[in-house]
C-alpha cells in the first residue's frame, strides 16, 4: 500500500526567528530585540595619507567608546540602474539642443554598456544593536524553560524594556558616527521590514504593501 504524501503547508514566516516589528525595533520570538542603524560611508581610497590615518584613528576610537556589543553589516545587492536609464531616456528625447542630446545619448549607451560588462554593486552599511532577553529579568520560562515556545513576558512589556535599553544606545551611536563625518539614521518599523525582506530574498526588490504589513514569504 502506497503510503499517503502529505504536503508541507508551513510558510517561511514560521522558520525566521522574528516575532514582531514594530516602535522601530525588531522583536524576536524569545524576547530579544534589535535596532538597526543605517550609516553612510566614506570613500577610504580617494583620501589623502593624513586622512586615511585620521579616519583609523577615529574609527578606532569609535569602537573604543563602545561599553556594549554590536553588530557590523555590509550588505552588497547589484545594483538596478533601470530606473536612471529610463530617466536619461526621457531627458534625451525632451532635450531641443542636438548637441547635448548627444552627449546624453552617449552617456546613457556608456552607463548601459559597463552595467553589462561588470557587475554594479550597492553597498549599504548597518549597526545592529541588540537587546537580549536576560535583560527583561527572571520568569518562569527564562529560569526554568517551558514545553512550548514564547515571549517570557507580555509584547508591550518586551517593547517597553527593549525600547528604554536601546533608544539610548542609538543615541550613542548615532552621536559617535557624527565624530567620524557619517550621518547614521535608525531604521524605521517599515524599513526594518524590507531590511528583512530583502536579507530572506536578495534577489527580489522590497514590495510595497500596505502600512504596518509584514511581507510573508510563500
Amino acid at each position: 500500500m502506497t503510503k499517503q504524501i502529505v504536503p508541507i503547508r508551513s510558510s517561511t514566516q514560521e522558520f525566521i526567528e522574528i516575532e514582531d516589528v514594530s516602535h522601530n525595533i525588531v522583536m524576536f520570538k524569545d524576547g530579544s530585540c534589535a535596532a538597526i542603524i543605517t550609516t553612510t560611508a566614506v570613500n577610504f581610497g580617494l583620501l589623502s595619507e593624513k586622512e586615511q590615518e585620521a579616519i583609523i584613528y577615529a574609527y578606532a576610537g569609535f569602537l573604543n567608546s563602545l561599553s556594549f556589543p554590536v553588530e557590523i553589516i555590509v550588505r552588497s545587492q547589484q545594483k538596478d540602474v533601470t530606473a536612471y536609464l529610463r530617466l536619461l531616456e526621457a531627458q534625451e528625447k525632451k532635450e531641443t539642443n542636438p548637441k547635448l542630446v548627444k552627449n546624453i545619448h552617449d552617456y546613457r549607451m556608456f552607463v548601459a554598456e559597463t552595467v553589462k560588462e561588470k557587475d554594479v554593486l550597492d553597498k549599504k552599511f548597518y549597526i545592529i544593536i541588540p537587546f537580549s532577553y536576560l535583560e527583561l529579568g527572571a520568569s518562569t520560562k527564562v529560569l526554568f524553560g517551558g514545553k512550548t515556545r514564547g515571549l517570557p513576558y507580555p509584547k508591550d512589556y518586551v517593547y517597553e524594556r527593549a525600547l528604554s535599553v536601546l533608544t539610548p544606545k542609538c543615541d550613542h551611536v548615532i552621536r559617535l558616527l557624527g565624530r567620524l563625518g557619517l550621518r547614521g539614521t535608525q531604521l524605521t518599523s517599515e524599513q526594518v521590514k524590507k531590511y528583512f525582506f530583502l536579507a530572506y530574498n536578495p534577489s527580489s526588490s522590497a514590495p510595497e504593501g500596505k502600512p504596518g504589513s509584514v511581507p510573508e514569504t510563500p
